[in-house]
């Protein structure tokens, strides 16, 4: 499976100090990839901030990929860029970056699924409602998200209200892993080591039933 941080300061009260060190800590845990999404950041911070989470996981089997900058991505080194929804076309993030890179892309449909052919993997959601996201608005739940697992061969991680007790709901859709902000951040959850086990454990159990 993958597990994802996207990070988030202002969702999680942190300083971007904390953020690089909750990079780093996700990282040794197994984390697989590190989205950095601080939308409100100029060119030159957001550089600043990826440069730094970049050497803060060096030496970690984690890929940081930046989200929808793909110029800041490939100034600072990082591994890949994540696109929005209504971004570039995949194709054209790839010939902006010539040689390995990850791309992969935000989507919230099956029709978004589709024409997303050509990246490393997808980001679905938003699946559960989520305090930015409450019940009232539009969200996948497990049947949608299990709709685009089912409408593409791409990789679809899960994301929106990811907690440990809905793992093993998602992973029966046939998600290959999840993306989250919170899970990776709370104060109370267990230590990250045993939440990225947890994740994978619950994850492997639920594809060898299957």
């Amino acid at each position: 499976m993958t597990l994802c941080l996207v990070t988030g300061r202002a969702a999680i009260g942190a300083s971007l100090d904390e953020l690089v060190e909750q990079a780093r800590r996700a990282a040794a845990a197994g984390v697989d990839l590190v989205q950095i999404r601080e939308r409100d950041l100029e060119g030159r911070d957001l550089a600043a901030l990826v440069k730094r989470v970049v050497a803060a996981t060096r030496g970690t089997g984690a890929k940081v990929v930046v989200n929808d900058r793909v110029d800041v991505a490939l100034a600072s080194g990082a591994d890949g860029v994540h696109l929005r929804a209504d971004s570039i076309p995949v194709h054209a993030a790839r010939h902006l970056a010539p040689g390995p890179f990850l791309v992969g892309r935000s989507i919230h449909s099956v029709d978004e699924a589709r024409a997303a052919a050509g990246a490393d993997y997808l980001i679905a959601g938003t699946v559960f409602p989520t305090a930015s996201k409450p019940d009232g608005d539009r969200y996948l739940g497990l049947d949608g998200l299990g709709e685009i697992v089912r409408a593409t061969p791409l990789p679809v991680l899960a994301i929106g209200g990811i907690a440990h007790d809905r793992l093993a709901d998602v992973a029966a859709t046939g998600a290959a892993g999840v993306a989250a902000i919170r899970m990776f951040a709370r104060s109370d959850r267990p230590a990250l080591e045993t939440i990225v086990a947890d994740a994978r454990r619950l994850f492997d159990k639920v594809k060898t039933a299957s």
